[in-house]
């Protein structure tokens, strides 16, 4: 764990020195996804767990990773920094470079560490020497997940796409039934490795790391941030918040007076 530590820390070193270079820190968005997919094959390499579970692992984080990463490379590439990255710019001025190594890159690296502890555990151990009922949920509990986040995804992709909808709210597909259906799904996975860990022997510690991913995903980037934004920016978004679960999908509301 030592040393997925210190790959994981030197990769972000690594990444803040590019985004010097093209002074660009958003970069560290796209690396979020590859970061997990990086820690879960250096752990396969060096671990000597059961083969089968650590092949699992591997593989299931290789593929969301990778996903991820592709989709906000496609989506940011080309479209300057971030605004919040730019809002910190002119917030420390000269300083932010140092700034963002701690701020921005160090605290992802060590957060990516703690939320990637399943994917880790679950590598190293020899026991129980099969794959069990956890493994098996936790696989489907991980492509339920990742359907939700794929396809949320394409059908918000999709729908930008089209001249006719700029300015307008996205509550079609698995969007009538949650605002965040990505958001849902990204911590339905999460769950899901946090269960193929729960098979190993005494790791039932490594909850931290669904809970924290949750967290976030609702409190904190995603689904607290992006609101604040929208209800600002797009007037119909308040009846879509009224009509539409939040954060787990169910029925749509009927709203009066829309």
């Amino acid at each position: 764990m030592l040393t997925t530590l210190g790959v994981t820390l030197g990769a972000m070193l690594l990444l803040w020195f590019v985004s010097l270079a093209i002074k660009n820190a958003s970069i560290v968005d796209i690396f979020w996804g590859a970061g997990f997919a990086l820690i879960a094959l250096v752990t396969y390499a060096i671990s000597n767990g059961f083969p089968p579970r650590k092949l699992l692992i591997a593989s299931l984080t290789v593929i969301w990773g990778l996903r991820l990463a592709g989709y906000i490379a496609w989506r940011n590439l080309g479209k300057g920094e971030d605004f919040r990255y730019q809002a910190m710019r002119k917030r420390f001025g000269s300083g932010f470079a140092f700034i963002s190594l701690f701020v921005v890159f160090g605290l992802q690296g060590v957060l990516m560490w703690i939320v990637s502890l399943p994917l880790q555990f679950a590598q190293l151990s020899h026991e129980p020497a099969h794959l069990t009922v956890l493994d098996y949920l936790g696989a489907a509990l991980w492509l339920i997940g990742l359907s939700f986040e794929a396809i949320g995804d394409l059908q918000l992709a999709r729908f930008k796409a089209a001249p006719s909808n700029k300015g307008k709210v996205m509550d079609r597909g698995l969007w009538a039934y949650t605002r965040h259906p990505n958001y849902f799904g990204d911590a339905l996975l999460w769950w899901g490795f946090f269960l193929i860990a729960l098979a190993t022997p005494g790791s039932w510690w490594t909850v931290i790391s669904p809970i924290i991913m949750t967290t976030l995903l609702i409190k904190v980037s995603g689904v607290a941030l992006l609101e604040k934004t929208l209800v600002k920016t797009r007037p119909e978004y308040r009846s879509y918040v009224q009509r539409t679960s939040a954060f787990f999908p169910l029925p749509p509301k009927s709203v009066k007076n829309e």
